[in-house]
């Protein structure tokens, strides 16, 4: 075979170095490092799958998604988010990932300009890069949000800023003033806010403000993967002015067709039926977090209580970050975040109680040693 010839977007990126981490991690580990829920999907949401499959429901659906799953969509962001979209302004993607990625595919030039939080998911910037964009990463202040000034400062010529709020790695909730500051600046400027919203049932004291409350120029993404504990479903959504999602509809149409039919019935019962399994999740994800948070601040690490998502964003120091890994816990290292995040590490808290205190104990011998 000649020399392999391939395209300079994707040489421009690496694999995620948190699945990297996963595959060198010793078979004994223990596992802070992925952030998937480990509870099980609820009944009520396999059964609706269950059904779906048993009455043929196999087939490929309309691009956009289901009507039905768009219509529940469209109600839920009126219930929860007092946002009004019409079915027509949603398209039910494959996940999260690939609502990101076709808003991205629409709405950056060669060249342009996007921004999201450093530390923040390690998705944007290469998909700012696939797309032919230039990733910049906006610094936090010490409650791990955004600095506004500094991201007024950088939005000037940009072409999307990314906001997500509880935010990965840090957990922490971007306050309503901060936000609404955010779009309104943005949106004078031309410069589009996607909103991932992934974690927002994922809040301990706080309150989750959609940006989209506070200026057109959004788009709102979101997904069932955290909220229902559906991570291998592979459901999200995206919603926005049909500008955008005319042509997202494009890139999603080309590169996927539809999101799976089994997994938006599945969705469609999710939305349609009860909660109270999301209120559980959330108050056992609450008491997780108070006891790995006294846990460490109780070792003298001092960093800010996180406020939503299930990560708190630890200064361990990449000396004790390496010793943590080698006593078989998996965290993450935060040069996998950000240039902003050195010296810190992310850990998850999506784990039993029983996993987070047996990490604790050899944490605790990390640091004494």
């Amino acid at each position: 075979m000649k020399e392999a010839r391939c395209a300079e977007r994707c040489l421009g990126i690496e694999i995620s170095g948190i699945r990297k981490l996963f595959e060198s991690a010793a078979p004994d580990s223990i596992n802070l490092g992925l952030g998937q829920p480990d509870f099980d999907t609820p009944e009520h949401i396999k059964e609706g799958a269950i059904a779906a499959i048993r009455e043929g429901k196999t087939a490929y659906t309309p691009n956009m998604g289901i009507p039905e799953l768009r219509e529940a969509l469209s109600r839920k962001f009126e219930k929860e988010n007092n946002l009004s979209y019409s079915p027509d302004q949603i398209i039910v993607t494959a996940g999260a990932s690939e609502a990101l990625h076709i808003a991205m595919q629409a709405l950056v030039e060669q060249g342009d300009r996007v921004l999201y939080a450093d530390p923040g998911f390690v998705s944007y910037g290469a998909l700012a890069v696939l797309a032919g964009g230039r990733p910049e990463g906006v610094p936090l202040d010490v409650r791990m949000c955004i600095d506004v000034e500094k991201a007024k400062e950088m939005m000037d010529g940009a072409r999307i800023f990314i906001l997500n709020s509880p935010g990965n790695p840090t957990g922490a909730v971007e306050p309503k003033e901060s936000i609404r500051a955010l779009v309104e600046y943005g949106n004078d400027r031309g410069v589009t806010i996607v909103s991932d919203e992934v974690y927002e049932h994922f809040i301990y004291g706080s309150t989750h403000w959609s940006p989209a409350l506070f200026g057109e120029d959004v788009i709102t993404v979101n997904a069932t993967s955290k909220t229902y504990a559906m991570t291998g479903w592979r459901l999200g959504y995206l919603a926005g002015p049909r500008e955008y999602t005319e042509q997202a509809l494009k890139v999603h149409q080309y590169c996927q067709a539809c999101a799976t039919s089994i997994s938006q019935y599945a969705a469609l019962s999710a939305y349609c039926g009860p909660q109270d399994c999301v209120a559980a999740m959330r108050e056992e994800y609450r008491a997780r977090r108070d006891y790995l948070y006294g846990e460490l601040t109780g070792m003298g690490f001092s960093f800010p209580r996180p406020e939503g998502a299930f990560y708190m964003f630890v200064p361990f120091g990449e000396a004790l970050t390496g010793k943590i890994l080698k006593s078989g816990v998996v965290v993450v290292p935060g040069d996998s975040f950000g240039c902003n995040a050195l010296g810190h590490a992310r850990m998850s808290y999506a784990a039993s109680r029983s996993t987070l205190q047996a990490a604790v104990g050899r944490i605790r011998k990390a640091v004494g040693g």
